[in-house]
């Protein structure tokens, strides 16, 4: 391939990797210069986490999810705000989580069930709603029937078909 192409790439991609580097390395120096203050102090950087047992400001640990039990326990660590544990943050959450999970599926059931019922509540009206045109077509066709027969017996074609003497 051609290098003149890949090089302003490669120039950009070294370019965020150095600049990604510097942040993180100037993030942990950021959080590790808590370590003498308070909880607030610390959490209002957002990528720091604060200990209560060892009372040190401490960068979060991105590489892993939950901070590890050695670097700090999950009842002791402070993140976001000081009042809330890390163990009561994620019950919190795993609760809520599952909260909204079950609205969804009760949502769905009964929007399922809603629409089946909606739909036999339709077909109900559709079919009384023709049963009604065929009961008025029929009226119409006894009432056009009738005056046809009093036409006749005015013009005296009282016969079963008035075209029958023509065959």
């Amino acid at each position: 391939m051609d290098l003149s192409r890949r090089l302003p790439v490669l120039l950009l991609l070294l370019f965020c990797l150095g600049t990604a580097s510097a942040q993180t390395s100037a993030t942990n120096k950021a959080c590790e210069a808590l370590n003498a203050t308070s909880c607030e102090e610390c959490l209002k950087n957002v990528s720091c986490l604060w200990c209560i047992t060892t009372k040190s400001c401490i960068t979060y640990p991105v590489s892993t999810i939950l901070p590890p039990h050695s670097l700090c326990p999950l009842n002791d660590a402070r993140w976001g705000l000081c009042w809330m544990n890390f163990q009561t943050l994620i019950i919190t959450l795993a609760v809520l989580g599952g909260v909204i999970i079950i609205a969804l599926l009760v949502c769905l059931f009964c929007c399922c069930n809603c629409a089946n019922f909606g739909s036999k509540r339709f077909a109900a009206k559709m079919e009384q709603q023709t049963d009604k045109t065929k009961t008025k077509q029929e009226e119409r066709r006894s009432e056009m029937k009738q005056r046809h027969d009093e036409i006749r017996n005015k013009y005296g074609l009282k016969g079963a078909n008035p075209y029958a003497k023509f065959k």
